[in-house]
C-alpha cells in the first residue's frame, strides 16, 4: 500500500481564504467521483465557507471531557475505519486536548497518510517552528502552536493562498472573518498592515523556497545570507558545496532561538545539521541539566542530530568535534557577560573564532522588541 499524498494550503493570517479554497477543491473532487470526506472542519461562523461543505460527507468528531468541560477533536480512528480516498483536515497546527492519542493534529494526519489516505489541510506560515522567533519579533505575539518544518517539507504540494493586507483588513471590517468587536481588536493588534505585510512576505519566501526544492534548485552558500535575506539561487547545474552546520547548545533560554535559526539555514542550504552540548565546562547555567535536555529534545524533534561531549575546555572540544565531523558553519549564542576581573580574558566565543579559522562562525543575537 502506497502512502497517501499531503497537500497544504498555506496562508499568512486567518481570513485569506485557505479553507474556502480547500473546500472548493474538495467539491471538484467529489464531482469527479473521488471518495472524499471531511475529517475536521472549523467553520468560525463564516457562511460562505460553510456553504462549500454542502454535499460532503462529514466524519463525526470525537468528544473529550477535560478540565470540567467537553471538547471536540478529529476522530482519526473513525476516519481510518471509513478509509476514504481523500480526507479534509482543517487547522494542521492545532494542539489536541489532553486525552487524545496524539498531542498534535499533524501527528493524526500522518496516521492517515501512513494508511494510504490523501489529505488536504490548511495552516498559516507563522506556525512553522523555525519562524517562531521572527514572528514574535515582528508582531510581539509568541505563537504557541507550531509544526516542525520537516513535516511541511514532506508535503507533496504546497499552495500559497494570497490576499493583499489591505483586502484582508477590508474583509475584517466587513465582518467576514470575525464578529465586529473581535475584528476591531484584531485590527488594532495582530492584524496591523505592517504585521500582515511582513507575514505575507515570509509566506511568499517560504513557498518560493519549497518550489525551488521541488525543482532541485540549490542556493549558493557563498551568495546567500539565509532565509532572512537570501541572495539569488545558484545555477542548478553547478555542484553544491557540502555544507554541514553545528549548533552549540547550553542551558540558556537563547538556545531555542539558536536551534530554530540554525535549522532554518541548514534547510535552506540543504545542509546536515548537528547540535552539541559540552558538559563540565564554564558555560553552565542554573538548572543546566534539565534545560539542556529540554533543548536537546527540541532539537531532536526538528530532526537535528544531537551530541553531548564531556570536556573542561569548551572551545577546544567544540572545534575538535566540528573538524572531525566536517562542519563548515558553527552557530552559537553570545558569551555571558564577563565579571570585571576577567575583562581582559578571551570569551568562549572569541576562542572558538580563533580556533575555527577554517569554518564560518555565526553569533546569533537575542533580538528583543
Amino acid at each position: 500500500m502506497s502512502r497517501g499524498k499531503l497537500k497544504v494550503y498555506l496562508g499568512y493570517a486567518a481570513g485569506v481564504g485557505k479553507t474556502y479554497r480547500m473546500l472548493e477543491e474538495a467539491q471538484e473532487l467529489r464531482r469527479q467521483g473521488v471518495d472524499i470526506v471531511i475529517a475536521y472542519f472549523e467553520p468560525h461562523g463564516r457562511r460562505e465557507t460553510i456553504a462549500k461543505t454542502e454535499g460532503l460527507e462529514v466524519i463525526p468528531r470525537r468528544t473529550i471531557a477535560y478540565g470540567g468541560g467537553t471538547f471536540e477533536e478529529m476522530d482519526a480512528d473513525a476516519v481510518l475505519r471509513r478509509h476514504p480516498q481523500v480526507a479534509i483536515v482543517d487547522e494542521f497546527a492545532h494542539t489536541n486536548v489532553p486525552g487524545c492519542d496524539k498531542v498534535k493534529r499533524w501527528e493524526d494526519v500522518r496516521k492517515l497518510l501512513d494508511a494510504g489516505i490523501d489529505v488536504l489541510t490548511t495552516m498559516n506560515v507563522q506556525h512553522l517552528e523555525s519562524l517562531n522567533d521572527q514572528v514574535h519579533h515582528i508582531t510581539g505575539i509568541r505563537v504557541r502552536e507550531t509544526i516542525p518544518d520537516w513535516v511541511v517539507d514532506e508535503a507533496d504540494e504546497l499552495v500559497f493562498i494570497d490576499l493583499t493586507p489591505r483586502a484582508l483588513r477590508n474583509r475584517l471590517e466587513r465582518g467576514v472573518v470575525y464578529a465586529p468587536e473581535k475584528a476591531q481588536r484584531a485590527m488594532e493588534n495582530f492584524f496591523t498592515e505592517s504585521n500582515l505585510s511582513a507575514l505575507r512576505e515570509m509566506a511568499m519566501r517560504h513557498t518560493a523556497h519549497e518550489v525551488e526544492e521541488k525543482l532541485g534548485i540549490v542556493p549558493s552558500p557563498e551568495g546567500a545570507t539565509g532565509p532572512e535575506g537570501a541572495g539569488a539561487p545558484a545555477n542548478a547545474a553547478m555542484p553544491p558545496r557540502n555544507e554541514r552546520i553545528l549548533i552549540c547548545l547550553t542551558g540558556r533560554p537563547s538556545s531555542a532561538i539558536l536551534i530554530r535559526r540554525g535549522k532554518r539555514v541548514a534547510d535552506y542550504l540543504h545542509a546536515d545539521c548537528l547540535a552539541i552540548h559540552v558538559a563540565g565546562g564554564p558555560m553552565a547555567y542554573p538548572n543546566d541539566r534539565e534545560s539542556v535536555e529540554r533543548h536537546m529534545s527540541f532539537a531532536r524533534n526538528l530532526r537535528i542530530e544531537t551530541h553531548v561531549v564531556e570536556a573542561k575546555d569548551v572551545p577546544l572540544a567544540i572545534t575538535d568535534f566540528a573538524r572531525e565531523r566536517g562542519v563548515t558553519q558553527i552557530f552559537m549564542g553570545r558569551s555571558a557577560r564577563q565579571p570585571w576581573w576577567k575583562l581582559f580574558e578571551e570569551t568562549v566565543v572569541q576562542r572558538i573564532v580563533r580556533h575555527a579559522r577554517d569554518m564560518q562562525v555565526t553569533i546569533v543575537a537575542e533580538r528583543r522588541r
